[in-house]
C-alpha cells in the first residue's frame, strides 16, 4: 500500500512541481544577486576611476608645490634685494628722460643769493699746443658743501647762592644740553646728539655705525657705548612728550593701528603703531593681545579704527571698525595666482567687488554721485558679496577665505557709509615700514630700556615728519630745553567730535550680523 502511494503519478508530479518551483526561486535569487554585484562592481569601478583622477591631480599639485618650494629655497639663498619681484616686466619702460619734446618740464637748481667763499680759478699759462690764450669771459660754478670739522665749546657758568633760602642758582645758555658739572662736564653738543639719534632711530644705523659716521665724517671721536647712553638720555627727556602723543591718539576721532614682531633681549615682542591725522605713537610690548592694544588707545576707545582685521581689534566694542581692503585684495590676488582655474573664480570675483567699492569711493570724491547714490550702490555691492559668500566651495583655501570674509563682512564697506574714512590701514603700515629697516639692520633691542627708548624717539621723529617739521630741529629743541623732561609742541589739541548732520547710514547687513555699532556723535567728512 505504501509502495503504491510512493509511485503514484500525481504524487510524483506534485513533487516535481515543488522541485521546479524551488529551483526557479533559487534562480531568481541568483539573478538578483548577480544584478546587485554587477551594480556594486560598476560603482567600485567608477570610484576607482575617480580616485585615479584625484591621484593624478594630487600628483600634479605635488609637482607644482615642489617646484615652488625649490624656487623659494633658491631665492632665499640668492643675493638679491629683499623685496625683489623676481619676474621682470613684459614691456619695461626705457630708463632715463625722454628725448626731444617729450622730455617734460626742465628744471635747474637756483643760484644762491649768498656765497660764503669765492675761489678764483685761473686759466693755464698756455694752450696744450703751446699757443697764447686770450680771455673771453668768466663763468661761475657753485658748490653746496658741508664743513667737516668739530669745535670745542666752553660754557663758563656763573654759580650763585641765594642769601635768603641758601639755594644754589646758576645760569644756563640756550645751547647747553645739561646742568651736569664735575665728572660729567665733558658732553656732546646738541647737534651731534641730534644727528646720532636721527641716524640710529630714523635711518636704522647701529650704534657702531653712528660712531663711525661721526668719526669719519666730522672727526668726532666717540664710542658706540657713548652713543647708546646718549640716545637713552634723549629718550628720557622725550618721555613726557610721548605720553602727550598717546593722549592725543586716545582722543582722536580716527586711528589706524598695526603691529609687527620685534625682538627684545632675544625674546619675541611686538611693535605697536597707532597713527592719527597728526601724530604717530609707537610702543614695544611683550604681547599681541587686547591688553597691549588697550594700553595705547584705552579699553573704552569710541572712535574709528582702521586695521588689518586682527581679531584683537574687534574687542574695542565702542569703536567703529574698517577692515583693510588692500589686505583682502592682496590675499585674493595671491590665492588666485596659485589656484586652479575653477578655484580661482571665487577670489577673483571677491577682488572685483572690493575694487568696485574703491572705485565707488573715488567717484563720490569727485562728486560724480550723491551721498544717497553712494549708499544705494554700496547696498548693491553688499548683496553681490553676500551671494558669493552664500555658496559652498569645495576648495579648502576658498572655504577659509569665505569664512574670513563672513566675519569681516560688517566692516568691509564702512568707508562708503562714512565718506572720508580711509579704506586701508596704509598709514600705520607706512609708519611700521620706517622701523623695518632698523629691524633688518640690527634685529631689535637688547634691553627693555632700549626698547622703550626706541618707541619714544621713533614716535617723536615720525610725528615731526608727519607734521612737516624737521626731525633734526625737533631733537635739538628737545635737548636744549631747560626743563629735564619738557613737553614739545608736537602734541596738538584735538578737535571736539562734531555731530553728524547727514542721515544715519542704512544697515549694511542683517541686525544679527552686526558685531559692533557705529560710534554715536561722530562724523568723518570728506
Amino acid at each position: 500500500m505504501a509502495l503504491s502511494k510512493a509511485f503514484h503519478p500525481l504524487a510524483v508530479i506534485h513533487d516535481l512541481k515543488r522541485t521546479i518551483a524551488s529551483i526557479r526561486e533559487q534562480w531568481r535569487g541568483t539573478r538578483r544577486e548577480n544584478e546587485r554585484l554587477r551594480k556594486e562592481n560598476e560603482q567600485w569601478r567608477e570610484r576607482a576611476e575617480h580616485l585615479e583622477r584625484e591621484r593624478e591631480q594630487l600628483r600634479e599639485e605635488n609637482e607644482r608645490l615642489k617646484r615652488q618650494l625649490d624656487d623659494a629655497q633658491r631665492a632665499a639663498k640668492r643675493q638679491a634685494a629683499p623685496f625683489a619681484r623676481g619676474v621682470r616686466k613684459a614691456m619695461p619702460q626705457r630708463p632715463g628722460r625722454k628725448s626731444g619734446g617729450a622730455y617734460g618740464q626742465r628744471h635747474r637748481k637756483s643760484i644762491p643769493d649768498h656765497v660764503d667763499e669765492v675761489i678764483p680759478v685761473p686759466a693755464p699759462a698756455r694752450c696744450a699746443c703751446g699757443g697764447a690764450l686770450a680771455i673771453e669771459k668768466i663763468e661761475s660754478q657753485y658748490q653746496h658743501e658741508i664743513v667737516r670739522e668739530t669745535v670745542w665749546k666752553r660754557f663758563d657758568v656763573t654759580i650763585c647762592r641765594c642769601t635768603v633760602c641758601h639755594q644754589r642758582v646758576h645760569g644756563r645758555d640756550a645751547r647747553q644740553t645739561s646742568n651736569a658739572f664735575g665728572a660729567a662736564a665733558v658732553q656732546l653738543g646738541p647737534d651731534a646728539l641730534a644727528l646720532a639719534v636721527t641716524m640710529n632711530k630714523r635711518l636704522g644705523l647701529p650704534h657702531a655705525d653712528v660712531a663711525t659716521v661721526l668719526q669719519d665724517g666730522f672727526g668726532l671721536h666717540v664710542n658706540r657705548s657713548t652713543v647708546c647712553r646718549a640716545v637713552t638720555r634723549v629718550a628720557r627727556r622725550g618721555e613726557v612728550t610721548w605720553h602727550a602723543l598717546r593722549d592725543v591718539a586716545r582722543r582722536s576721532l580716527v586711528n589706524a593701528i598695526d603691529e609687527t614682531g620685534w625682538n627684545v633681549a632675544a625674546q619675541l615682542h611686538w611693535l605697536w603703531v597707532v597713527v592719527t591725522e597728526q601724530v604717530t605713537v609707537c610702543d614695544i610690548l611683550p604681547g599681541r593681545g587686547f591688553a597691549q592694544a588697550a594700553s595705547l588707545l584705552g579699553a573704552e576707545y569710541d572712535g574709528w579704527l582702521t586695521h588689518d582685521g586682527w581679531a584683537v581689534y574687534y574687542k574695542f566694542l565702542k569703536a567703529g571698525h574698517q577692515s583693510c581692503v588692500s589686505h583682502l585684495i592682496r590675499r585674493c590676488r595671491d590665492l588666485a595666482a596659485v589656484a586652479t582655474p575653477a578655484a580661482a573664480r571665487f577670489p577673483l570675483r571677491v577682488q572685483a567687488v572690493l575694487e568696485e567699492g574703491l572705485a565707488l569711493r573715488d567717484r563720490y570724491a569727485t562728486q560724480a554721485i550723491s551721498l544717497h547714490g553712494l549708499w544705494t550702490a554700496t547696498g548693491r555691492l553688499e548683496r553681490k558679496l553676500d551671494r558669493l559668500l552664500g555658496r559652498t566651495y569645495r576648495d579648502s583655501a576658498n572655504r577659509r577665505l569665505a569664512k574670513h570674509l563672513d566675519h569681516e563682512r560688517p566692516y568691509l564697506f564702512t568707508f562708503l557709509y562714512c565718506p572720508g574714512l580711509d579704506a586701508t590701514n596704509n598709514a600705520a603700515e607706512r609708519a611700521i615700514r620706517a622701523l623695518i629697516g632698523a629691524r633688518k639692520n640690527w634685529g631689535g633691542n637688547r634691553t627693555q630700556n632700549g626698547a622703550h627708548a626706541q618707541a619714544v624717539l621713533t614716535s617723536l621723529l615720525q610725528t615731526a615728519k608727519q607734521q612737516g617739521k624737521n626731525p633734526f630741529d625737533v631733537m635739538v629743541d628737545l635737548l636744549c630745553r631747560p626743563e629735564p623732561r619738557p613737553i614739545l609742541d608736537l602734541a596738538p589739541s584735538t578737535r571736539e567730535p562734531r555731530a553728524d548732520s547727514s542721515p544715519a547710514p542704512p544697515l549694511a547687513v542683517a541686525p544679527d550680523r552686526v558685531h559692533a555699532p557705529y560710534p554715536t556723535g561722530l562724523a568723518v567728512s570728506a
